[in-house]
Parts: structure tokens; sequence; C-alpha cells
């Protein structure tokens, strides 16, 4: 340990923060540089925080980029674990491990949601602050420590500590998931497009999507997240494929001959 780190240690066991240190270096393997990036994390949109800017801040920004780095990550490592499967199979699966009934089981292992500053824990929309903050502390320590961070995080400390790949594989695939699949299968083009976002009774954003097959209106749904009403879409679009044979075969009609 070089004297510089050693001195930071020092530090930190006189430190007023030093609970909120040790969580951050227990769950994720790395002493916060900059704690502040950290605390934002754990903001929730109902509570949010004044800046040294005088602006209001919550940790919605940081769940859009740890979002992102999570699903790098994870495709990264189905990409290098299975080397013989095929693209539908490294989506399936991918959409599984990431799928917010997953996360929000992960954050709720970590022990995220005691750190989470929210008004409430009553409405519907807080029972993904677990899987939320997942993804915002990913953000976070993206930008503290840099995408190897992450990737030693994601890989290490939560799929192969929380993840059992081989029985989610045989696991029933979610509805996003079996959607793609059968249009790689078909040769279908799909789209999903966020059509509506508006606010609920208690303020939380609800977002409205709609799904196009080979630039076809399948179906939509809402959600209080866009992965959430991407889910209930795709449920839709895959009833309305079984049961409608025309609309299908319509949507069959557009397949690509490539």
């Amino acid at each position: 340990m070089i004297l510089s780190e050693l001195i930071y240690h020092i530090k930190l066991l006189f430190s007023k923060d030093k609970e909120f240190y040790v969580f951050i270096y227990s769950t994720t393997g790395y002493l916060p540089h900059d704690i502040e990036i950290y605390r934002l994390a754990f903001v929730h949109r109902s509570k949010p925080i004044k800046t040294a800017h005088g602006s209001w801040a919550n940790n919605e920004r940081l769940e859009f980029l740890g979002d992102a780095i999570i699903d790098s990550v994870v495709a990264a490592y189905l990409f290098k674990q299975y080397p013989e499967q095929h693209e539908g199979f490294l989506t399936a699966t991918r959409a599984k491990i990431v799928q917010r009934e997953s996360l929000n089981r992960i954050g709720a292992l970590l022990k995220l949601e005691s750190h989470v500053k929210a008004a409430t824990h009553s409405s519907s929309h807080n029972s993904y602050i677990a899987g939320n903050a997942v993804e915002a502390l990913v953000g976070a320590l993206y930008l503290d420590r840099g995408y190897e961070a992450c990737s030693h995080f994601i890989t290490r400390r939560i799929i192969k500590r929380y993840i059992d790949i081989d029985t989610l594989i045989n696991t029933e695939q979610n509805f996003k998931s079996r959607l793609i699949e059968w249009t790689q299968k078909y040769r279908v083009t799909i789209e999903f497009e966020l059509i509506d976002t508006y606010y609920d009774t208690q303020n939380n954003p609800v977002f409205k999507t709609a799904i196009l097959l080979g630039g076809i209106f399948a179906a939509d749904g809402i959600g209080y997240s866009k992965k959430e009403s991407h889910q209930a879409a795709s449920k839709k679009a895959m009833e309305r494929i079984k049961a409608d044979s025309r609309f299908r075969e319509q949507v069959l009609s557009t397949a690509s001959d490539d």
C-alpha cells in the first residue's frame, strides 16, 4: 500500500462518515474517492437534495448511467462465458439478469434500500427502490473509479455471488426477451418507442411504450420505469401474435430476406 493510500485509510478511521465509507467499501470492494457521488446514488427523486450550485438533484441520472454500464458488463461477461451460443441466447440471458425483479432482489441482498433517502415507501413504484439503487451505485462507481472497477464489482460481487446463470437459463424467459427472440427467428424488425410520460397521483413518473413489429403497431404498455413499460407492452404483443393470426401474417410478411 502506497503512503497516500495509508494516510487516506487512517483519516477514514476518524471521519464522521466512516460508517458510510465502510458500507460502500464492503459492498463494492472499493474505497470512495468522492463520497458525495455515492451519497447522491441513494437520493430518491421523492426527496431531492440541494447542490452547492443551488439546483436540486436525485439519483435518476446515475440510474441512467448505471443501467447502461450493467448492460455492457453483463453482455461482455456472457460473450466470454458462452463462446458457442448464438445472439438470441445471449440477448435472452442478459435480459433475465438485468430485469427489474432481478435487480430488486440483488439490491435487497446488498441492503441498499436502508441507505436510500426517500419521502415515502408506500407507493407501488417504490417497490423498485432497491433495484434503482443498484443502477445508481454502479453509475457512481463508474464516475469515481472507472469502467474496470464497475466490471469487477458486477461480475465478482453480483453475478458470481447472487446469480445462478445455469438455473436462470432454464427458467421462463421474460416477455421482452421472448419477443426479441421471436423477431430474430423470423427476421422481423422490432422497435420500442416511448410515446408518453406523465405523473400519477403520487407524482411518480409513468412511462408508456409502443412496440412496432416490422413497422406495424403491435401493442403498448405502461410502467413506473421504461423497462417495466417494455415488459408490459411485450406481454401484450406476444399475446396478440398468438391470438390474432391475421396480425401475425401481416408482421411476418415484413420479414427480411437477408
